[in-house]
């Protein structure tokens, strides 16, 4: 088929590369519309080049961040439309940005932004059925143009690669945007714990909690905390590469009980032991102690006793490993995530 995608995010983006992928190695006709990077500022211009491209296409896929997109394109074009939804703005802006509280205006108009997008398409994806059920109680609507379908990662990039030589510590990573409910002080708290217990932490990226996380980190004197600036996404792959164990995430607001995450499913693809915070997304794809170590919300003591157990414990951390792997292999690969996008946009059109 002819597949028009759009998406409000740049190809460099993670999700944004895995969707175009998927649907060029279906083999797919598949023309583009994507900003040169994730300024609004580009909006205009990809809504004209959109309703340009539109009419000569079997179908339209709206990636991350298309809320603002759709209802336009629905109101000039009846073409079906599947929309990749990623996250919904109610919960971003008034669970992780909190810009808004929740029952005010403000986030009514979150909401109904939401439930304009979701009607607009003819079906749309969310990662989690945890994640569905809650969207359909915050729009205030039923769900049933929406399918489950978990994340992926490119295995050309994330895949399991040779550790790193033996060099007398336990190294521990965490990768993200820095946003509130990653909760990177809960992780640098417990990285105090463990000061004299032979562990390095690795800690990949920036955002909106980054200078108030470094200076937490300078304040607790974490010598043995190595702060890195966002990388590309392959050598985002090679930091993982050199770890003995990655981190998720730690929050304790609202949102942090929603996500699965793509930081998880790319620990997961490089067979690496996860720890991550216990919520019920993550239980509908992992188990605690066989493929992912689950600690309680905002607790860096929970944090540092999972880190020391699997350093202590080398069966339990390759079991968790290669349990996690086998997850990935089953339900999170770029092929099934394909299949599974193919089967969608065949049921629209």
């Amino acid at each position: 088929m002819k597949i028009l995608y759009v998406a409000g995010r740049e190809l460099g983006y993670s999700r944004t590369r895995l969707v175009l992928q998927s649907l060029q190695n279906l083999g797919h006709d598949v023309s583009t519309v994507l900003p040169r990077d994730k300024s609004f500022r580009h909006y205009p211009g990809l809504i004209g080049q959109t309703l340009v491209k539109a009419p000569s296409c079997d179908a339209i896929v709206v990636g991350f961040y298309g809320q603002l997109f759709i209802p336009l394109i629905r109101l000039l074009t009846w073409k079906p439309i599947l929309f990749d939804m990623y996250v919904s703005t109610y919960d971003t802006m008034v669970y992780d940005r909190q810009v808004a509280k929740a029952g005010s205006f403000k986030a009514r108009l979150y909401a109904w932004s939401d439930w304009l997008a979701y009607h607009s398409a003819t079906r749309s994806i969310l990662d989690t059925e945890h994640m569905i059920r809650h969207f359909g109680q915050s729009i205030g609507s039923t769900t049933s143009r929406l399918s489950r379908v978990f994340f992926a990662a490119d295995e050309k990039i994330i895949h399991p690669r040779a550790s790193r030589e033996p060099d007398g510590d336990f190294v521990v990573h965490f990768h993200g945007e820095f946003i509130p409910f990653h909760g990177v002080r809960h992780i640098l708290q417990a990285a105090n714990l463990l000061k004299q217990q032979g562990v390095r932490f690795q800690i990949v990226g920036r955002g909106l909690t980054y200078e108030a996380d470094r200076q937490l980190s300078r304040d607790l004197g974490l010598d043995h905390v190595t702060f890195i600036d966002s990388v590309p996404y392959a050598e985002l792959a090679t930091h993982m590469a050199r770890a003995d164990v990655c981190l998720g995430v730690f929050g304790d607001n609202a949102r942090a009980d929603l996500v699965l995450t793509n930081k998880v499913i790319e620990a997961i693809g490089m067979g690496k032991p996860l720890i991550t915070r216990l919520n019920e997304p993550v239980q509908e794809l992992l188990k605690h102690k066989e493929s992912v170590y689950l600690v309680e919300a905002a607790n860096p003591r929970a944090i540092a006793d999972a880190i020391l157990e699997l350093k202590n414990d080398p069966v339990l951390c390759q079991r968790i490993a290669s349990g996690g792997h086998a997850v990935f292999n089953a339900e999170c690969t770029q092929a099934r995530f394909a299949s599974q996008l193919d089967e969608l946009i065949k049921s629209i059109t």
